[in-house]
């Protein structure tokens, strides 16, 4: 009940800004929300001296976005350079983990307090964009990125985000623990069969306190690329309607029970409390588990740190490939900003400007724009060769990346909470997929 009522609160939410959307100006002069990685507040950051930018009226641009302290640090670098540029913007920053960026904009939407930018995911973006709530930014040039990835931005032909980077879906594991244990490694091209035989072998070896794979079973991305893999297609149709094939999902919750019992995925007390590229929480960093899924543009996060500790794999491949390139990390425009036409006028400067790539580097997958991968291929570090490296392997085979239909945001959060009674042993299959379907019938519902 908890999961539904917070979703119900995010529609309803967003769905109370609406109606004053258009007569609002944005509160660009809220301290009080920015926040650093840290959770303290942080002062809008001034132009550097010697800045010889544009001297136009002053005006001040929020920013939101969430991800590593890679990603923040290497935002703050792009921002000063921005400003040296244009010496009248100043800027104030939010930025924070993902877990709960979503309700907090939700919230700032409805108190006319949302940042003029905001770091948009393919979730959200049918939601945000349908209620009105984002600009157009037909205005952002696009003349060196591929048409494809552009589209992937656009809701009903009109671009109301821009894509920052392109990352694929794979996996990686700990190779000093594959090497130490004579395992044949994980690589890009093997199948489920593979998978299961590696749980196998590499379970026999390391006993009973290590477990092989990170049970991201709870997680829609893992069950998205298994039935892909398949041959069952995307979890939606092209109606937005829930198409999450039956046997094959009872299929893999079965063969994900029968993992856990034997120790091949991590228990559900060690899975409640993993946490993705956290020193200290993430299973595979602490050595809890070898392999895990990650996305490309990970690569240098996990990389820092424990640099040189992994190996790159894709999803297992069933009939086709399980993984997908996803266009995303986008940046998107407040339609109730006062100062959307310079909002509109950064986000072009963020994609196209080569000095700017070079400073953002991957940490928001590989750059879109052709030019600025140009520039950038001479300075990449070994990780972000490896990064492209994974990209360019997963890229032959991938998947359709596919946008959220509108209102099914927070879905992957009430999917969680069903496969997670089964990691703790409280439903079976079959009951958790029935609960599946009235989940469905609910978000069908509210989204009509």
């Amino acid at each position: 009940m908890q999961k539904k009522v917070k979703k119900s609160f995010l529609a309803i939410a967003l769905m109370t800004m609406v109606a004053a959307t258009a007569a609002c100006g944005n509160n660009t002069n809220n301290t009080a929300n920015s926040t650093t990685a840290g959770g303290t507040t942080a002062a809008a950051t001034t132009a550097p001296a010697g800045a010889t930018g544009d001297a136009g009226t002053p005006l001040t641009l929020t920013l939101t976005w969430w991800g590593s302290q890679a990603r923040h640090d290497a935002t703050l670098k792009a921002l000063d350079q921005y400003k040296a540029l244009n010496a009248n913007v100043t800027f104030q920053t939010q930025f924070s983990g993902w877990d709960g960026y979503f309700d907090k904009l939700a919230v700032q939407y409805s108190a006319k307090s949302a940042p003029d930018i905001i770091q948009m995911d393919a979730a959200y973006l049918n939601d945000y964009a349908a209620r009105g709530l984002l600009a157009d930014l037909k205005d952002v040039n696009v003349d060196n990125i591929e048409a494809a990835t552009v589209d992937g931005g656009k809701v009903n032909g009109t671009q109301y985000a821009m894509p920052l980077g392109v990352a694929a879906l794979g996996m990686v594991y700990d190779k000093t623990v594959v090497e130490k244990l004579g395992l044949e490694a994980p690589d890009f091209g093997w199948t489920w069969d593979d998978y299961y035989a590696f749980g196998e072998a590499a379970k026999a070896k390391l006993g009973e306190d290590k477990y092989v794979f990170a049970d991201q079973s709870a997680d829609l991305v893992d069950y998205t690329a298994y039935q892909y893999s398949m041959g069952k297609g995307y979890i939606f149709d092209a109606e937005g309607n829930l198409s999450i094939d039956k046997d094959t999902w009872i299929g893999f919750m079965t063969k994900m029970n029968e993992l856990r019992d034997r120790g091949i995925l991590t228990p559900a007390d060690i899975t409640t409390t993993d946490k993705e590229l956290d020193p200290q929480l993430d299973s595979v960093i602490n050595g809890n588990a070898v392999v895990r899924h990650l996305f490309s543009n990970q690569v240098g996060s996990i990389e820092a740190l424990k640099p040189g500790a992994f190996g790159y794999a894709s999803m297992p491949y069933g009939t086709e490939a399980g993984g997908w390139l996803k266009p995303g990390m986008f940046w998107s425009v407040n339609a109730q900003s006062a100062n959307q036409e310079e909002a509109v006028k950064f986000v072009d400067w963020f994609v196209n400007n080569e000095e700017a790539g070079q400073t953002l580097g991957l940490t928001r997958g590989t750059p879109i724009n052709s030019k600025v991968i140009e520039a950038l291929t001479p300075t990449f570090s070994d990780a972000d060769k490896t990064s492209l490296d994974f990209l360019n392997k997963v890229t032959p085979d991938a998947q359709q990346f596919i946008n959220d239909p509108q209102g099914w945001g927070n879905f992957k959060n009430d999917y969680k909470t069903i496969v997670e009674k089964l990691q703790f042993k409280q439903s079976t299959p079959d009951k958790a997929y029935e609960e599946l379907l009235k989940l469905a019938e609910q978000y069908a519902a509210e989204t009509k």
